[in-house]
């Protein structure tokens, strides 16, 4: 054996390991990005929030409907949270000595937005438009689940891609189950 042929098959040796590498940090790789993905958008089903904000004083007992404070959730695809001047206009005369509503006098104060961590989020590749929902006949509970009760919002849904699928499925929803209705 000469020196050549030594060398061609280490060649040869070194291009049938590419192949299996590749394949190997491609999957190793999806693997961190899926471990990501589920620590981003589904590990804390209950966070502690800057203001801790109960929906059972305000939603049951003071009777708020959803739509007061979310009140763009009919009309854009996030329902989004009220402004702090939208809190200030109950709170500069209703509970002004709690701890809590001092937190929201600050913010209110620096004219800074209260931080809040989103409980119920979908990954950005997702296309969740809520007022397509509304509009549908959907109540809130149905997916966010007996919020009204919550003195701190726990997700009580996956929201993940089967539960989504399973929802049109059982209401048959036209295009319920094409890709490109979510992901846009």
């Amino acid at each position: 054996m000469n020196k050549s042929d030594t060398s061609i098959s280490v060649r040869d040796a070194l291009a049938h390991f590419k192949i299996p590498v590749f394949i190997g940090l491609v999957g190793m790789g999806g693997f961190v990005l899926g471990y990501l993905v589920q620590v981003e958008f589904y590990s804390d089903i209950s966070p502690v929030q800057p203001i801790a904000f109960s929906h059972r004083i305000h939603v049951s007992q003071n009777e708020i409907p959803c739509m007061y404070c979310h009140a763009h959730a009919d009309k854009t695809p996030s329902a989004g949270v009220p402004s702090v001047s939208k809190c200030m206009g109950c709170h500069k005369v209703i509970a002004t000595d709690s701890p809590e509503i001092q937190k929201l006098y600050e913010y209110w104060k620096k004219q800074e937005p209260i931080p809040w961590i989103k409980v119920h989020d979908v990954p950005d590749f997702v296309h969740f438009p809520h007022k397509r929902h509304i509009k549908a006949g959907l109540e809130c509970q149905q997916c966010h689940g007996p919020v009204e009760t919550m003195d701190r919002v726990t997700r009580v849904s996956s929201l993940k891609m089967p539960w989504c699928v399973d929802c049109h499925t059982e209401r048959q929803v036209e295009n319920g189950r094409d890709c490109w209705t979510c992901h846009k």
